[in-house]
C-alpha cells in the first residue's frame, strides 16, 4: 500500500481500511500463536500498512 494511494482517500474510507488491517492483524497473531503462519513477513506489512493509515489520519487531521 502506498502512501499516495492513501492520500486520495477520505477519513471514512481509511477508518474502514484501518478495521480491516486492525483485524487481518489479528488473524496473523492467532495463525502465528497457532504455528499455521504460512507467510512470516505479513506481519510486518500489515504493521507497516497501520502505520501508514495513521500517519495518514494525523496529517488530515493537522490540516
Amino acid at each position: 500500500m502506498i502512501a499516495s494511494e492513501l492520500r486520495q482517500k477520505t477519513k471514512e474510507e481509511l477508518n474502514e481500511l484501518l478495521l480491516e488491517k486492525g483485524k487481518e492483524q489479528f488473524n496473523l497473531r492467532m495463525q502465528k500463536g497457532t504455528g499455521q503462519l504460512s507467510r512470516p513477513d505479513q506481519v510486518k506489512k500489515v504493521r507497516h500498512d497501520i502505520a501508514r493509515i495513521h500517519t495518514i489520519l494525523t496529517e488530515m487531521a493537522g490540516a
